[in-house]
C-alpha cells in the first residue's frame, strides 16, 4: 500500500499526493495549480482541478502556511462594517480572492488607532498571505507592525507615490473641491462644510472644500461644522437645523457623507426649506436610496467594488513576487448631479 494510500486510511482525508497521483503529476505540481500560479500549464491545472473535485480533496490551510510561512487568508482591516461604502469594497475583495484560493479575515477599527494595532497584531500571528488596510492614517506602531511583517500590503481608499506603498484609490481632496466648484457653478457662496466621524478622508474633502472658496475668495472658517460621531441620517437632519440656526443666509451645504445629506434632506422637508431653490445640499459616495431622495442627491460616486478588486489583484500579484507596473492606482470619481442642487 502507498504512503498516500495509508495516510488517507490513518486521517480519513484526501491527501494532496492522492490528488498528484490520480491527475499523474507531482504533489508540486498539484500545490501550484491549485495556488493558481501562471507558470503552470493551463491543461495541467486543468486535469489537477478535475482530480481534486472528483476526490473531495479540501487544502489543509496550517499545512499549507506551515510550508510556505503564510497562511491561505488575507486580512482586511476596514473601520465599519455599519458603512455600505466597506460593504461593497469588502464584497469585491472576496470576490476577487477566493478563485485564487484565499479566504478574507475581516477586522473592524472602528476608526481606533489602538484598535487597529491591535487587530494588526493578532492577524499576523496567524501569518496571512497578505493585508488589505483602509487608507494611511494610523499609528507608528501599526506602521512598523505592517513594515517588519514582510507580508505584501495594499492601502485602498486612497492613493500615495510613497516608495515602497501600494495602493487603490482616488484623491478625496479633488472629489472635494470638485463638489464644491459645482455648486459655486450654481451660483453658490454662502457654502457651508458638514463633517461627521473626522476620519482622514473626510478632512481630506473639507481641504478641497476650503481650497475651491479659498480660489475665489469665499472662505469662510464659521461655516465649517465638525461633529467627532459617526455619520447618520438622524445626525445629518440635527446638523441641518444647526447650520441654519446658526448661519441662516447659508445657500449650500456640503454634507461629507450621504446618509448625512440624506438626513438633512428629510429634515429640510420637515421644516418646509426649498431644496434647491432656497438651498442646496449635496452628499459624498452616492450610497443606496439617495438617487430616490426628493429631491434627487447630487454627490460624488466613488469606485468602491472597482477599488476592492483592483486592490484584489494587487495583492495576488504581489503574493507572487510580482510588482505591479503602477504602486498607486488611481481610479477617480464620478461628480453625479441630480436635482438637490
Amino acid at each position: 500500500m502507498s504512503d498516500s494510500r495509508s495516510r488517507r486510511r490513518a486521517t480519513g482525508r484526501t491527501t494532496l499526493a492522492d490528488v498528484a497521483q490520480a491527475a499523474g503529476v507531482s504533489p508540486i505540481t498539484v500545490s501550484r495549480a491549485l495556488r493558481g500560479e501562471r507558470a503552470v500549464d493551463p491543461a495541467l491545472v486543468a486535469r489537477v482541478q478535475e482530480a481534486a473535485q472528483r476526490l473531495g480533496y479540501v487544502p489543509d490551510p496550517a499545512a499549507r502556511a506551515l510550508a510556505s510561512q503564510r497562511g491561505t487568508h488575507v486580512a482586511v482591516l476596514i473601520p465599519l462594517l455599519s458603512n455600505a461604502l466597506f460593504v461593497d469594497l469588502i464584497e469585491a475583495v472576496q470576490r476577487a480572492l477566493r478563485p485564487a484560493g484565499y479566504q478574507t479575515l475581516i477586522g473592524i477599527t472602528h476608526y481606533d488607532e489602538s484598535e487597529e494595532e491591535q487587530l494588526l497584531r493578532e492577524q499576523l500571528l496567524h501569518r496571512p498571505a497578505g493585508l488589505i488596510v483602509t487608507g494611511f492614517e494610523r499609528s507608528a506602531a501599526a506602521r512598523a507592525l505592517i513594515a517588519g511583517s514582510g507580508v505584501p500590503c495594499v492601502h485602498v481608499m486612497e492613493t500615495s507615490t510613497q516608495p515602497g506603498q501600494y495602493s487603490v484609490g482616488f484623491s478625496q481632496q479633488d472629489a472635494g473641491r470638485a463638489l464644491t466648484e459645482h455648486l459655486l457653478a450654481q451660483g453658490r457662496r454662502r457654502i457651508a462644510f458638514a463633517g461627521a466621524q473626522l476620519d482622514a478622508r473626510v478632512m481630506q474633502r473639507l481641504q478641497g472644500w476650503r481650497q475651491a472658496l479659498q480660489a475665489v475668495g469665499g472662505h469662510d472658517p464659521r461655516l465649517e461644522f465638525l461633529h467627532p460621531a459617526p455619520s447618520s441620517i438622524a445626525l445629518g437632519g440635527q446638523m441641518l437645523e444647526q447650520i441654519l440656526a446658526f448661519r441662516p443666509a447659508v445657500d449650500a451645504i456640503f454634507f461629507c457623507n450621504d446618509d448625512l445629506a440624506q438626513g438633512a434632506l428629510l429634515a429640510a422637508l420637515r421644516l418646509k426649506v426649498a431644496v434647491p431653490r432656497r438651498l442646496a445640499i449635496v452628499g459624498f459616495n452616492d450610497l443606496t436610496g439617495s438617487e430616490h431622495m426628493l429631491p434627487p442627491l447630487t454627490t460624488v460616486r466613488t469606485p468602491r467594488a472597482a477599488i476592492g478588486e483592483a486592490a484584489a489583484r494587487m495583492l495576488l500579484g504581489l503574493i507572487r513576487g510580482e510588482a505591479p507596473a503602477t504602486p498607486g492606482v488611481d481610479l477617480g470619481y464620478e461628480l453625479v448631479v441630480r436635482g438637490s442642487s
